[in-house]
């Protein structure tokens, strides 16, 4: 079954949750919930990527992540820590963390250097993600999908070989397309992707897809953000059809109910063709 990354946000304006949890008590009740509801991984995160989201300073980082993920890392839960600067993740990885995920893909030299250092931590692991601006920051640019597959096939094998030429295996590098605003101010190359999820998965897997209450889904079915959970979970559940290795979500105890249904579904299909039909008549 797909694993579930559970989003925790540390932050005063994050699109979806901002200055819920920017108390560390807050922020780990709320972790070790989403825990309890099924998140194979806490992905922890102290700066908002949206792009009207302030600039946070890897020092104020630090401070609010420590607290959160010494906690959960304490009692024995895998945490990510969702960060673009080398600094942080210097600092998370000696906590004991098991995943650094970056929007902006390890693509500048100071984020490689860490990766090179990280690479020698037995389990540590690494996501890169896919943005068509490269920064650490979505945009609102309209750029259409012509060509875009391509731009994701070519980031993937550039991430790949760099990975590689610092001693990262390859199963421990998984691979984000990117969606909503760091593919496209409209839905539709995050709709493009995600119809083209398979061949990616087939390509590159693992890749690790999070769609969670982002604006193409909002664009889709004309829902809030706070009424995103329908078409969040419609647009999850086929990237987990499409073989995805990882979801990444708000609402973990749904998607683990959701993905519970579609494996006893698919368990209870399985002997369908061989069945014997009770004799009429």
């Amino acid at each position: 079954m797909v694993g579930i990354f559970g989003i925790v946000n540390l932050t005063r304006d994050s699109f979806s949750d901002g200055g819920r949890f920017l108390d560390p008590a807050a922020a780990i009740a709320q972790a070790l919930q989403l825990h309890a509801f099924g998140a194979d991984v806490l992905d922890v995160g102290a700066e908002s990527t949206h792009p009207d989201a302030e600039d946070v300073p890897a020092a104020e980082e630090i401070r609010r992540l420590r607290p959160v993920v010494e906690a959960l890392v304490a009692r024995g839960i895998p945490v990510s820590v969702d960060t673009c600067k080398p600094e942080v993740m210097r600092a998370m990885v000696v906590t004991g963390v098991r995943w650094l995920n970056d929007v902006a893909g390890f693509r500048s030299a100071p984020a490689m250097e860490v990766v090179a250092m990280a690479a020698s931590t037995p389990g540590i692991r690494f996501c890169a993600m896919f943005a068509r601006n490269a920064e650490p920051r979505a945009s609102r640019s309209s750029v259409g999908t012509l060509g875009l597959l391509d731009e994701i096939r070519a980031f993937c094998r550039e991430r790949i070989a760099a990975f590689a030429a610092v001693g990262v295996d390859r199963d421990r590098l998984v691979l984000d397309p990117g969606m909503g605003f760091f593919l496209g101010r409209d839905a539709a190359p995050s709709l493009h992707v995600l119809a083209g999820l398979g061949e990616l998965q087939r390509e590159f897997g693992p890749l690790l897809v999070s769609v969670s209450r982002k604006s193409f889904v909002g664009e889709v079915t004309g829902a809030p953000v706070a009424e995103r959970g329908p078409g969040t979970l419609a647009a999850e559940l086929w990237a987990a059809r499409q073989g995805v290795t990882w979801l990444r979500t708000h609402d973990v105890k749904a998607l683990r109910a959701a993905l519970a249904v579609e494996q006893a579904i698919a368990g209870a299909t399985s002997g369908l063709p061989g069945e014997k039909r009770p004799a009429t008549g």
